[in-house]
């Protein structure tokens, strides 16, 4: 098939190309600038020059595939950047959505565990979990733009349009370039932390993501899975005590002691959001982004093991790559 692949340079969508181009698939993936020969390398894709605003270069792009798999999305974890957040989570979509149904061209969309319901700390949260269970997900600019970008893709279904939705957890693998989720494994390893977010969440390996995310590409074109479904992409449900405890011995560096409580937890917040309007940018340590790791981000991925022959490897495998991977091509840059 021929595949057209936006957010190549982020973990997921270079794993999706690696995945697609190992298997001999005819690819086309979304470039803004030069293409880096590094991120891109034993990669056989050709490129279309332009962001998800350029619509004429999305279109060109589009006419002759046969699905489509966005994976281009902005991620910040705060309340500033709405406007940033929805030009490319919910317009960018958009654009492709258009596109997607100009050309006839079936769709995967990929969404985030963040835009669904969220579990108590003893139970897990499906794609049927309801939006206001255990208070709901943090209402930051990530979370209300990808929600968006969801009902984009919705209502294109709505239109006639073939698109499934997958959603991941926290990915964990190599070809983390930017870095995304390996942020987390170098900051744990530059200093020491002797506090833990207070909430959990669902890690789950980029490389069993994409494979599911590309078979949902082939079983939609198969006509084998209904337009509008969506799909859980999690993993190993842990408390952010017990994963930062994993990165931190991965990484060589000193473990935290404990979680962080209430009041350190509405310290931090506090704190983060006075400095982020004193600075001309919003610090990552906001009340929003507090907010959202005291909460417990598990999920079940049964539907996507049953439709999509979803895998989850063990954590430890997925760890001990990324943390090598990250070692390797970031530690000390």
């Amino acid at each position: 098939m021929r595949v057209f692949v936006t957010g190549g340079t982020g973990l997921l969508g270079n794993t999706i190309l690696r995945q697609l181009s190992g298997a001999g698939h005819d690819l086309i993936a979304l470039v803004r600038g030069e293409p880096d020969s590094q991120v891109f390398d034993g990669i056989h894709t050709q490129f279309a020059h332009g962001d998800l605003q350029d619509k004429t270069a999305v279109e060109n792009a589009v006419a002759d595939c046969d699905a489509v798999i966005h994976s281009a999305g902005m991620i910040h974890l705060g309340w500033k950047r709405l406007d940033d957040s929805m030009a490319v989570n919910r317009d960018g979509t958009q654009t492709i959505v258009d596109a997607c149904l100009h050309h006839d061209c079936k769709l995967v969309h990929v969404g985030t565990v963040n835009t669904l319901g969220i579990a108590d700390r003893n139970g897990v949260a499906n794609e049927d979990t309801p939006l206001d269970h255990a208070g709901g997900q943090i209402p930051c600019s990530y979370v209300l733009s990808k929600r968006a970008g969801n009902e984009v893709v919705l209502q294109g279904v709505k239109n006639g349009l073939k698109a499934v939705l997958v959603h991941p957890g926290f990915m964990l693998g190599p070809w983390d370039w930017k870095p995304s989720s390996g942020r987390m494994l170098l900051e744990v390893s530059k200093a020491w932390r002797p506090l833990a977010p207070s909430g959990g969440n669902s890690t789950c390996d980029s490389r069993d993501v994409a494979a599911a995310t590309i078979r949902a590409a082939e079983k939609l074109l198969a006509n084998e899975i209904p337009s509008g479904r969506q799909y859980i992409l999690a993993g190993h449900n842990m408390r952010y005590l017990e994963l930062w405890k994993a990165m931190t011995e991965a990484m060589g560096a000193r473990q935290p002691i404990m979680r962080a409580g209430p009041a350190q937890r509405w310290i931090a917040g506090v704190a983060g959001d006075v400095v982020g309007k004193l600075l001309p940018h919003e610090v990552d340590f906001n009340s929003a982004a507090v907010g959202m790791s005291s909460q417990y981000h598990y999920y079940d991925s049964s539907r996507a093991q049953s439709e999509l022959d979803y895998k989850i490897r063990p954590f430890e495998e997925s760890l001990t790559d990324a943390a090598n991977w990250i070692c390797q091509h970031h530690l000390g840059n």
